[in-house]
């Protein structure tokens, strides 16, 4: 047998082996089942729209302790960061500047108090001289224009020793409030009083209700405005006695993501809106039996704008953007995926509203969304998604 049969032969071979190997492939690919894949029903529901805005915690009263003398401070008499009481002495001024001033004004007050004495008694002697003509009319008149003005001189020194008094009052500085203080501004043996030196010692907060500041764009307002006026109504409603309704439905969402356990509501808006800005001014308060929030800590408001009917809405992770385009994965009654183009509105939850593309019941695909293609047969798996975002 030459070689030129012999590579024939082979070449053959190969070729019945390919083909067979191919036929096994091909048989191989058609007994494999459908890809499963985990689908969720398209939900239509109401859904709350809320909206979350940047503000800031006040106390209920934030009272600063000023110093109305000038001195250097003597004393303090509280803790820092602790609660004091209404009438608690806080801050000591040097009294002796002050204390020095009030005996002056006292001596003054003395000497007018003898001025008096000697003019009520020329007054007294002259009278009963004038009556008989012993002395002129102009000494009486003369005795009588001395008498009052050490009277009226006697009055103003009086009133210069009260104000003394007064200001020595003030180096004995007291809470106004029943309250938490802060830090102190000075220490003890500073000069106080007068700039560049601390006025302002302290702050006094009560803060078992506390507020918080936030701003509202002209096209946000209307919506809270409308819910605001209606509570206001029902509050002067003789039948409006619901205790959940104290605060209302405000939620605030502190630093580290969590949600502060006590609704709030809005007690205050703002007279103008500010022309530079576009904004206005809402004050909210929340009740802070446990004392967690504190003046001056940012946290976010937020507040239910708008209730969408019979929305459509999926899971954010079933949707798939593309440039600016957003679509999903759509199993047919017949196993088929298909690409639909959606439009979607606001979020919610862990959940986007479909506003365009989508239709109640649907199902569309959640996982594993790189393995399907238009076209494909699948063999969908019902999932119940269940949504890990804090409830609203």
């Amino acid at each position: 047998m030459n070689k030129s049969t012999t590579l024939i032969r082979n070449i053959s071979f190969l070729f019945l082996l390919l083909f067979a190997i191919s036929s096994c492939s091909d048989k191989k690919q058609k007994s494999q089942p459908p890809l499963s894949i985990s689908v969720v029903k398209a939900i239509q529901q109401d859904v709350p729209i809320y909206q979350d805005f940047i503000g800031q915690v006040y106390g209920q009263f934030d009272i600063p302790i000023r110093t109305r003398v000038v001195g250097f401070l003597d004393s303090i008499h509280f803790e820092e960061g602790r609660s004091v009481k209404k009438g608690q002495l806080l801050y000591t001024v040097d009294p002796q500047p002050l204390q020095t001033t009030v005996a002056g004004e006292m001596s003054s007050l003395a000497e007018a108090k003898t001025q008096l004495a000697k003019a009520e008694s020329d007054l007294n002697r002259i009278k009963p001289l004038a009556k008989i003509n012993a002395v002129s009319k102009s000494d009486l008149d003369a005795a009588q224009a001395e008498y009052d003005a050490a009277v009226a001189y006697v009055q103003a020194v009086k009133s210069s020793v009260r104000l003394a008094n007064i200001n020595l009052g003030y180096c004995w500085i007291k809470s106004p409030i029943t309250g938490l203080i802060g830090k102190t501004a000075a220490k003890e043996g500073e000069y106080v009083g007068q700039d560049p030196n601390p006025v302002i010692l302290n702050v006094v907060s009560t803060i078992d209700i506390v507020h918080v500041e936030f701003y509202l764009v002209e096209s946000d307002y209307l919506g809270l405005a409308r819910d605001f006026i209606e509570s206001q109504r029902q509050k002067q409603d003789a039948n409006y006695i619901k205790k959940e309704n104290k605060y209302g439905k405000l939620q605030l969402i502190l630093s580290d993501g969590t949600t502060f356990k006590y609704d709030g509501g809005i007690n205050f808006i703002d007279r103008e809106v500010n022309p530079e800005t576009g904004s206005l001014l809402i004050q909210s308060s929340f009740p802070n039996p446990d004392y967690l929030l504190r003046p001056g800590m940012f946290a976010k408001v937020r507040a239910k704008m708008n209730v969408v009917k019979n929305a459509i809405i999926v899971p954010q992770r079933c949707i798939m953007e593309l440039q600016g385009t957003h679509s999903v994965y759509v199993v047919s009654d017949s196993n088929k995926v298909e690409t639909r183009q959606v439009t979607t509105g606001y979020k919610f939850e862990d959940y986007w509203i479909v506003s365009k593309g989508l239709k109640a019941n649907e199902k569309v695909v959640i996982d594993a969304l790189q393995k399907v293609k238009p076209g494909m047969t699948v063999m969908p798996k019902d999932t119940i998604f269940v949504s890990k975002a804090p409830t609203q």
